[in-house]
């Protein structure tokens, strides 16, 4: 019988990984600190990759439950100049290969594929030690277990990082402001009208960035980018939501009202979001018994990439072992060389593009080439 698992972290990457698994019969356990499946939200919209996101779904053998999710219309995209102007606005004729689901969703089709009792939740970790024969995981309540093979799934500030590496995030100079309006064509018309029937994308002059999707029930979530020193955001009160509105509309002062009003007509308080990064192309020595998934592995800057390339580490971290299991340390290895390789590529691209001058037209051509594959 293949070495029993556990799995710090019930996130996409992780659920991926555990339902790969388990299709192939391999025992495994994940351990989450929420309390449970609904103790708070997912995030918006998210769109799947074809030559990843969806790779990991196959592998996962859940394209149908995915393809049950999927929003129609999603694909729809605008670009305009801060005056409002439109530069682009291409309609989605469902042919897209970055199919849009909310996050949500995609984690309870994940949740629900997985065998009962295989999430534990409520169990967060504070502390991981190697111990003979494998890890210690000690939880909130003092209880500690062992672990014979682990895998961090736990996100930016992971725990289990720190069997393998002493690198830690650091601050990139940007962030985002988050925001919602609910009931946007009743109540924030103008707003509705800029976002459109899908996503909407804004490039300001001073580097500004405003990108806005709807989601179902006329909801539309904004983030605004803005490049600020790392303490603006924890100096700002955000607690105060008309005032921390104000603050931030005057950083897109002068554009349309319609822009302006996804920021000062959010019915939510504003969600500051800087943004931090793991060194572009950490890699490790190899460690018996542990391995790192998604942002644990290889946290970069949001740029439509981190939910796909965690399934997709997931989905090839499970093929591995299943492949593999009595030479487990040769699996996971493999695994790590290919996943260093691929996410280094990844976060290059992405550097790459916010160090180089973009212009609204650059924002349109890379929409288009989306749209054309």
């Amino acid at each position: 019988m293949p070495t029993p698992i556990t799995i710090v972290g019930a996130g996409l990457g992780g659920l991926t990984l555990a339902r790969v698994l388990q299709v192939h019969g391999v025992d495994v356990t994940v351990v989450e600190a929420d309390l449970s499946p609904a103790a708070r939200a997912q995030g918006g919209l998210i769109d799947i990759h074809a030559y990843n996101g969806m790779v990991a779904l196959e592998a996962a053998d859940l394209i149908e439950e995915f393809e049950s999710i999927v929003i129609d219309g999603a694909q729809h995209n605008r670009v305009l100049d801060p005056d409002g102007s439109v530069l682009l606005d291409r309609p989605d004729w469902g042919e897209g290969t970055r199919p849009e689901v909310h996050r949500g969703e995609l984690r309870r089709i994940l949740l629900n594929s997985l065998a009962e009792g295989t999430v534990r939740w409520g169990r967060k970790v504070t502390g991981v030690r190697p111990v003979d024969g494998g890890f210690s995981l000690t939880f909130t309540d003092a209880t500690v277990e062992g672990v014979s093979l682990l895998v961090g799934a736990d996100g930016a500030w992971s725990k289990v990082r720190g069997l393998l590496t002493d690198a830690r995030p650091a601050y990139v100079g940007r962030g985002f402001i988050e925001t919602y309006l609910h009931e946007a064509d009743v109540r924030h018309a103008d707003a509705a009208e800029a976002v459109g029937g899908g996503s909407l994308f804004v490039l300001g002059p001073d580097g500004q960035m405003l990108g806005a999707h709807r989601e179902t029930g006329g909801t539309l979530h904004t983030y605004l980018t803005l490049t600020k020193p790392e303490g603006w955001f924890a100096a700002e009160d955000f607690a105060d939501s008309q005032q921390a509105s104000v603050r931030v509309a005057a950083e897109i002062e002068g554009w349309a009202p319609g822009l302006v009003e996804l920021i000062t007509g959010s019915d939510t308080p504003l969600i500051p979001r800087p943004h931090y990064c793991l060194p572009i192309g950490l890699r490790w020595d190899r460690v018996p018994g542990v391995a790192l998934i998604g942002d644990a592995a290889h946290l970069a800057t949001p740029d439509g990439e981190g939910a796909n390339q965690a399934m997709l580490d997931g989905a090839e971290l499970g093929q591995a072992i299943a492949a593999n299991p009595d030479h487990l340390e040769d699996a996971i290895a493999g695994y790590e060389q290919a996943m260093f390789t691929r996410s280094y590529e990844q976060a290059s691209q992405a550097e790459m593009f916010q160090k180089n001058s973009r212009t609204s037209q650059d924002l349109v051509d890379a929409l288009t080439q989306m749209g054309q594959g």
